[in-house]
Parts: C-alpha cells; sequence; structure tokens
C-alpha cells in the first residue's frame, strides 16, 4: 500500500471518529430538558393556606383543584396543586414550607400569609430561585410576590361596621372579633372597623378581641367578652369562625344581640336564617384558589399580564337571598348544604 492511499485511509478514519464525538451530548446537554419536554412535565402549583382546620381554606383548595383540571384540559399540560397548609396558623412553618417546596422543585408557590413578616424573607428567596410566588387573601405587599387576589380589607371593615349600625339603630355597644393579631389582612379590616364606628356617636366599642381561628377558640372570646361586658349588643366580626359551630346560636338571644361577619359558608347559613347574624358578608372563597390558579396559569404559561392587585367583590346574604347563595356553593361543590336552602 503506497504512502497515498495509507493517508487517505488515516484521513477517513479521523473523520468517522470525529463525527462520533460530534454526535454526542454532553452530561449537561443530556440532562436539560427540551422544550417539548418541559411540556409534558406537571406544572406543580403549591398551594399554602392558613390552616387546613379552616373550611374557608378547604373551599380555596377545592376551587384550586378544579380550576387545575380545567386548566390542564385548555393548556395541554397537566396542572397538579401541591397542598401544602399547616394545620394551625404558624408564619414560621409557612416560611419552611415554601422553602420545602422550592427544594422539591415546585414551579411555583400560591400562599395566604399568616404573618407577613415572617414569609416575606422566604417568598423573596424563592422568587430569587426561580420560583415565582402569588398571594390570596392575606398579602405580603412588601415582597416580590407578583400578584394578590382578595378583598380589599379596608372596604370590608366600613361595610361591616355600616351594616352593623344598621342592625342597632345607629346606636348600641358593640365589640370586634378580629382572629390573628398578626394577620395583615385581618389588621386592615378591624382599623377599619374602628376609623368607620366614628361616623356612628352613639356607638361604644368596647374592645377588639383576638384569638387562635378555629370555631371553639372563637366562640370562647365571644362568650368570655360577653360575660366582662353584658351591654354588648353588637360583634363586628372580620371573619366568621364562630359561627362555624353551633353554640351561639342558642346562646346569643338574636332579639338582643346582632352579628355582621365576613364569610358564608354551609355551616354559618343557620346564623342568617335565625337572625343571629342577619347579615353576612360572603367571601367567595372557593374563588381565591379558583381564580388565583387561573391568573397564575395566565401569566406563567400563557405569558399574559395581569394586574399586580386583584380585587374579590364580597357578596351581601340576608334571608332575602339565603336560598340563591345555598345554590351557588352547591355548584362550586359544597355538598353539606342543608336542603332546605337549595329550594
Amino acid at each position: 500500500m503506497n504512502a497515498r492511499v495509507v493517508s487517505l485511509a488515516w484521513t477517513v478514519l479521523c473523520l468517522v471518529a470525529l463525527g462520533g464525538c460530534a454526535s454526542k451530548a454532553t452530561p449537561e446537554q443530556a440532562q436539560a430538558p427540551t422544550e417539548n419536554q418541559e411540556s409534558k412535565k406537571p406544572f406543580t402549583i403549591t398551594m399554602i393556606a392558613k390552616s387546613s382546620n379552616n373550611p374557608v381554606f378547604l373551599a380555596a383548595r377545592t376551587g384550586a383543584e378544579a380550576a387545575a383540571k380545567e386548566l390542564s384540559g385548555q393548556v395541554g399540560r397537566e396542572i397538579k396543586i401541591d397542598w401544602r397548609t399547616p394545620p394551625t396558623e404558624d408564619g414560621q412553618v409557612q416560611a419552611q414550607r415554601i422553602a420545602q417546596a422550592v427544594a422539591a422543585g415546585t414551579d411555583a408557590i400560591l400562599i395566604s400569609c399568616s404573618d407577613a413578616a415572617k414569609v416575606t424573607g422566604a417568598i423573596d428567596d424563592a422568587v430569587g430561585k426561580g420560583v415565582p410566588v402569588m398571594t390570596f387573601d392575606s398579602d405580603a405587599p412588601a415582597s416580590k410576590r407578583f400578584a394578590f387576589y382578595g378583598t380589599d380589607d379596608a372596604d370590608a371593615g366600613k361595610r361591616v361596621m355600616d351594616e352593623l349600625a344598621a342592625q342597632l339603630g345607629g346606636k348600641g355597644t358593640i365589640a370586634i372579633l378580629a382572629g390573628n393579631q398578626n394577620a395583615p389582612n385581618l389588621q386592615k379590616r378591624a382599623q377599619a372597623v374602628r376609623d368607620r364606628a366614628k361616623e356612628y356617636p352613639n356607638i361604644v366599642i368596647v374592645d377588639t378581641f383576638y384569638h387562635v381561628e378555629t370555631p371553639q377558640e372563637a366562640t370562647k372570646a365571644v362568650l368570655g367578652a360577653m360575660s366582662a361586658n353584658p351591654s354588648i349588643n353588637g360583634w363586628a366580626m372580620v371573619g366568621g369562625w364562630p359561627l362555624f359551630a353551633t353554640t351561639l346560636l342558642t346562646d346569643l338571644d338574636p332579639s338582643r344581640v346582632k352579628i355582621v361577619a365576613v364569610d358564608c359558608l354551609p355551616a354559618q347559613m343557620a346564623y342568617v336564617e335565625k337572625g343571629v347574624a342577619p347579615v353576612l358578608l360572603a367571601q367567595p372563597t372557593y374563588e381565591w384558589g379558583h381564580t388565583s390558579v387561573n391568573l397564575m396559569v395566565d401569566k406563567l404559561l400563557m405569558k399574559k399580564d395581569i394586574a399586580q392587585v386583584n380585587k374579590m367583590e364580597l357578596v351581601k346574604v340576608t334571608s332575602a337571598n339565603l336560598n340563591d347563595w345555598g345554590k351557588q356553593l352547591q355548584k362550586w361543590g359544597f355538598s353539606d348544604v342543608d336542603p332546605k336552602y337549595l329550594q
């Protein structure tokens, strides 16, 4: 074999070897997901509400899961809700669960903040690591969250006070029930009640009462306040916690004491019927989850512009529209609406 032939053969072998090398991806390239692979991976939204034993947040979870199912079909990608809500309110635990969700590879976080000061750092850390965060119900406005959906808390407090004043004929001795003292949304509502009360010179506020946000603890707070202050004839409740229990249905005389509260879920409807709470300002808590997930998908998957603050309107529920509200709750998937409210 002459030198020219040997040289040609050697060149061919080198080209084959180089072609084989070029066809091999680096480990980093092999691990990097393609756009098609990414679209097949479930899009996970971690949902962290204030407490899993509060029915309003279970309603929000139902709404979120319903939206995830609906949108999965629309966008052609599975959307999953990763529920990481602590059993009881604890801002520090919420912060820990944000970090855990990020470590687990979640795609986005939806949170109702028990204590804005305790979760803001964790929210900012999550965003810094590429995980977008949205808040609902109770905001952390100083954080790097991209949007908020919920009630206008100042407006809610004013409406509670106005409705209670109307029930009392513009005069009386009232108390405010305000839940968790560190929750920014409840602080705003309670302050709005106090500010609005100044416009009613014949109404006196005894005090603002805080408590653990369970029906039992809220009921205990109400009865304790009533015992210490027998003159109380009105309650401005910026949340409807005690109305999830039945105790106040029998322990309060509706001819002497009136309640106006935020929220109206199935367990609370009897208070409207009996007249103990002739007006409830219902938060469509199902929409905390349903609308929030829709907004997140619009922003993060559909790349649409959304507002930074998205207001949820309260619904005034009285005996006149109690059955209509019951039917709405049933449409949202609540199976515990008393049939008498569905007529």
